[in-house]
């Protein structure tokens, strides 16, 4: 028994010491950080501490966008569009290349912005991605841990004519996928040289029909729903119309036209993107860097980052906030 009691004794101590090493082989890594936190409205320390560093995860890209965070392989991805690529960063690997090309398969030169923009998981757990340089919404046709450029067209065109170049999408719970069209993915943007003359809000149904929703927006860009999936919100990337739009959604899957939900005029730019969390708090890029607005779209903070921001997403928990801006990747801690 005695032998049994040391035996067990100097293996305790052993596992003590192997944990104490191991402890100290762990690094904390330590991000550069930029901006700051500008409160507008005392609600926003329910959201986020004042004094929160805006940490830099990677940068050097020439456009990022489309922040997506994927909670089962806790993993961010986003879109350098003028790269046609997609990258991956986790925690333990940093920067990594994931998919390639990503939103042009052409194989002639392609100037401009060719690659995917929005980024979304649909309900099945696969990849959609607009794409700039193909003109569509697509599936990637591959497991999430196994990527490839193999795409599944959702939609092309409408009414027999291609579309511009597809921005940001968004799944409806019922399945329907909502998308934006403005022209900014095309080489020449002029209307005379579209296909189409306007830029359009569409819907994909379950059963693959694309839909004209609204043609009155000039620039549509970022789109997003309310927690409840009863309205859908639209940004208007056009300086004289830098609003956000509010939309019903009706049974039919139509829009029931609400007016402007905010106007970033009079701080001087419009929106690009931008994620609402389960409370209907909605954070969006804008003049200065990225507003929150509580959900009855009153300012309530600004993230100030000192170059323009497209895009950002929520972790599931909510608990952390990544930022697409300009060349950086950007991670905000919430409360």
């Amino acid at each position: 028994m005695k032998k049994r009691a040391l035996s067990l004794l100097f293996f305790i101590l052993y596992l003590s010491v192997q944990t104490t090493f191991a402890q100290k082989d762990v690094k904390t890594i330590s991000y550069p950080t930029i901006g700051s936190i500008e409160v507008l409205k005392p609600e926003l320390n329910k959201l986020i501490k004042p004094n929160t560093k805006i940490e830099v995860l990677a940068e050097g890209f020439k456009w990022t966008e489309g922040a997506l965070w994927v909670e089962r392989e806790n993993m961010l991805l986003f879109s350098d569009i003028p790269d046609n690529k997609i990258y991956k960063w986790t925690e333990a690997g940093g920067i990594e290349d994931y998919l390639y090309p990503s939103g042009y398969s052409g194989t002639e030169n392609r100037p401009g912005e060719p690659g995917s923009n929005g980024l979304i998981i649909d309900e099945s757990g696969n990849l959609l991605m607009t794409q700039h340089g193909n003109r569509q919404i697509a599936r990637m046709d591959a497991r999430l841990t196994a990527p490839e450029a193999n795409f599944i067209s959702l939609a092309n065109q409408y009414n027999g004519k291609k579309l511009n170049s597809p921005n940001d999408l968004v799944q409806h719970k019922n399945g329907d996928v909502y998308f934006t069209d403005p022209p900014y993915g095309l080489k020449e943007q002029t209307i005379d040289k579209r296909e189409l003359d306007f830029c359009g809000v569409y819907r994909i149904d379950k059963k693959g029909m694309v839909t004209l929703l609204i043609d009155s927006i000039p620039y549509p860009n970022g789109i997003g729903l309310t927690p409840d999936h009863k309205q859908l919100i639209v940004s208007n990337s056009d300086g004289n119309k830098p609003y956000l739009y509010l939309y019903n959604i009706l049974k039919d899957g139509a829009l029931e036209e609400k007016g402007i939900a905010f106007d970033f005029s009079p701080y001087g730019g419009g929106a690009d993107g931008f994620t609402v969390d389960r409370n209907g708090n909605i954070y969006s890029s804008g003049p200065g860097g990225l507003w929150i607005l509580n959900r009855n779209f009153e300012p309530i903070g600004r993230i100030r980052i000192p170059h323009p921001v497209s895009n950002c997403d929520l972790s599931d928990d909510e608990k952390t906030l990544y930022v697409t801006a300009n060349h950086q990747v950007l991670r905000i801690r919430m409360r």
